[in-house]
């Protein structure tokens, strides 16, 4: 949930000669409690526990039979080519794409399930190429406007064994398979937040949902068998899906891991248990013991995965294609994959154990923990320190499609509203508050600052990350000026705002800054540190006035993030502002039609700069994600913006040893 040229250093990140981050008065004066650092955004942390290390622990009759397959595998790894990779939280949630919605959801998902199509590994800016399917799709444009996208699946993409096949073997995908997936993001049994992914794309899917919502409501089964005119089975192999309109993104949306391809045979057999009990055609799977949740995630070879090697396409950059094969990405080409037996990985909440356990070689990387960060990095060059670099360790920085924000509720009585004065309010906090200051003190000053909520690389971020506007803190006198006419001079009549962020990390020492930054022009915030499943019931139900959260765009185009602020998908969706301006929507219709090019970007920054000017958020930032990869780890070139990269990876074991 994507072509990117982004900037590799911080807009915002500001040094003295020596390098070292200058402070304003305001984190002076928080200095006695503050962590200059931060481990990870809000919104993707909630409360954190000791890490465990891991201790081994529809049926289409016609359908091809299934391969032969070896026998399964013991719960023991020993014998093994083990590799052992960190994740810096407490984990999915959920193994099942429907009911996924986090980074770490998208993590474990990708590994066990495979869409129609994924991103080309070594390759960028980001490229889509088949997964599933023989090729990319055959799109034709109808006269009514529609578009009609033909696909043809591979003959050698299997489900792994389970009980849940007669005789416990896997059976072929079959085309009924792939719509049967995407109907269960329609289906109300599941959380319906990621339905925006399809929502008035199909022709008829919109109808579909709203008919079995309510047989749902009348105590009615849902009808995976009802026809949708917009998805048409044309025999076992082909199918086709027919658009609304020409949508450009839906070929980013076809490589999301919510998009996946399930087996309704398991679906049925294990209920709810699905989610801890997934089966799919990846390249690795998931048996019973090998997650534990909150502690480890075990991800066993597929004996089943489709006849798959390393890719020997490199970017076509000459520049970036060389520094890959300076680096060895291109040797392992040709090679089946996926090239290890087994991928452990604990879930590390505290940061100091996943550190220790890099030091001491036992994982293949590790992303920079803040409070190691100047001990392996120097802040100035954003050079890797000697002592690291001799012993053949990579730094390798990640930029994000991030979006990290402080939102408000346009419901709210208080903070929101689209009124002159209501803006003023919201404009005059945004005045208030110190993002070179939250940059320097809590993220190394790494981030990149910008204006609007389309991150670096994509079509209408603007110049230099900057507009024209004058909302951006701070600047108190202006603040304290635009408070006054919104109605609230010094704060005066102004009630409490509440503000919510989830637990984590130094949040708590973040919220205490961004008290003070309202205190000085008289706003009064209520701080609520809470875990991160009641912030988001808070804002799914419209209670959060006041939040902090951040979103990673799911593909690499600007809409992606502009449907933030699409009035339909206002909470539960993605539009967690609740923002509701029919000129915008408008405009975000239009844009969704047209192909990359002039128009579109214009139309873009219109709404980028309508958005500035409503401040239904503060912010923004994007940060840069550094990891540190032992030399023993091989073909690594991560990509937060797709994650079934571990089936690449490969390991040096005479190194390691």
């Amino acid at each position: 949930m994507l072509p990117k040229n982004r900037q590799m250093t911080s807009a915002g990140m500001q040094s003295d000669r020596d390098g070292t981050p200058r402070h304003g008065q305001v984190v002076e004066r928080l200095r006695v409690f503050m962590v200059c650092v931060i481990a990870a955004v809000a919104p993707l942390i909630g409360v954190r526990a000791a890490p465990a290390q891991p201790t081994p622990g529809g049926t289409d009759p016609k359908a091809d039979p299934a391969p032969k397959t070896q026998a399964a595998q013991p719960a023991s790894t020993a014998g093994l080519r083990v590799l052992t990779l960190p994740i810096r939280t407490d984990g999915p949630k959920s193994l099942d794409p429907a009911q996924g919605s986090t980074q770490y959801d998208n993590q474990a998902c990708s590994q066990i399930f495979d869409c129609l199509v994924q991103y080309k590994y070594l390759v960028r800016p980001l490229e889509l190429e088949p997964a599933i399917v023989t090729a990319m799709p055959t799109i034709t444009d109808n006269a009514d406007g529609t578009q009609t996208w033909a696909f043809e699946l591979r003959d050698d993409v299997y489900f792994q064994d389970d009980p849940c096949f007669p005789g416990g073997k896997g059976r072929r995908v079959v085309s009924g398979d792939v719509f049967y997936s995407w109907k269960r993001l329609a289906d109300p049994e599941y959380q319906l937040e990621n339905w925006w992914i399809i929502e008035g794309l199909i022709v008829g899917f919109d109808d579909y949902k709203n008919a079995q919502r309510e047989r749902v409501e009348n105590k009615q089964k849902f009808d995976y068998d009802a026809p949708v005119p917009g998805l048409r089975i044309i025999d076992d192999r082909r199918f086709e899906v027919v658009l609304t309109q020409a949508v450009q993104q839906f070929r980013w949306k076809l490589a999301q891991f919510q998009m996946c391809v399930v087996p309704r045979e398991a679906v049925e057999k294990y209920g709810k248990d699905f989610a801890k009990h997934p089966v799919g055609t990846g390249p690795f799977m998931v048996r019973e013991g090998d997650w534990q949740q909150g502690q480890f995630i075990r991800f066993r070879r597929n004996p089943n995965y489709r006849e798959e090697y390393y890719p020997g396409e490199l970017s076509a950059d000459p520049a970036l294609a060389e520094k890959d094969r300076a680096l060895g990405l291109d040797r392992a080409a040709g090679q089946r994959l996926p090239l290890v037996d087994v991928i452990e990985s604990p879930f590390y909440v505290p940061d100091p154990p996943m550190w220790l356990d890099f030091e001491s070689g036992k994982l293949g990387f590790v992303q920079i923990p803040a409070e190691y960060f100047d001990k392996v990095v120097n802040r100035r060059t954003l050079k890797l320190r000697t002592s690291y670099a001799a012993r053949g360790i990579r730094l390798h920085p990640e930029p994000l499609l991030d979006f990290i924000f402080r939102g408000f509720n346009m419901e709210d009585p208080v903070v929101g509203g689209y009124s002159e004065k209501q803006k003023k309010l919201r404009q005059a906090i945004s005045l208030a508050f110190d993002q070179d200051e939250m940059n320097e003190s809590f993220y190394n000053g790494t981030n990149i600052l910008y204006d609007g909520p389309i991150p670096p690389g994509l079509d209408g971020h603007p110049p230099k990350h900057f507009t024209d506007h004058d909302y951006r803190g701070p600047n108190l006198a202006k603040a304290r000026r635009l408070l006054a006419e919104a109605g609230y001079p010094d704060g005066e009549g102004l009630p409490e705002i509440v503000y919510y962020s989830s637990r984590g990390a130094n949040q708590e020492e973040q919220m205490q800054a961004e008290v003070l930054f309202c205190k000085q022009i008289g706003v009064r915030l209520n701080p609520r540190l809470v875990d991160f499943s009641e912030l988001i019931e808070a804002i799914n139900n419209k209670k959060a006035q006041f939040f902090g959260f951040a979103w990673g765009s799911d593909y690499p185009d600007g809409e992606n993030n502009l449907a933030m602020f699409y009035s339909k998908n206002k909470a539960p969706g993605s539009n967690s502002f609740n923002y509701d301006r029919p000129e915008y929507d408008r405009l975000y219709e239009r844009c969704r039609t047209l192909p990359p090019g002039p128009e579109r970007t214009k139309l873009y920054e219109q709404m980028r700069d309508m958005i500035i000017e409503d401040v239904p958020y503060i912010g923004s930032m994007a940060r840069t994600r550094f990891y540190l990869i032992n030399p023993w780890l091989k073909n690594f070139k991560p990509s937060e913006d797709f994650q079934n990269w571990y089936k690449y990876l490969d390991l040096d074991e005479a190194a390691r040893n």
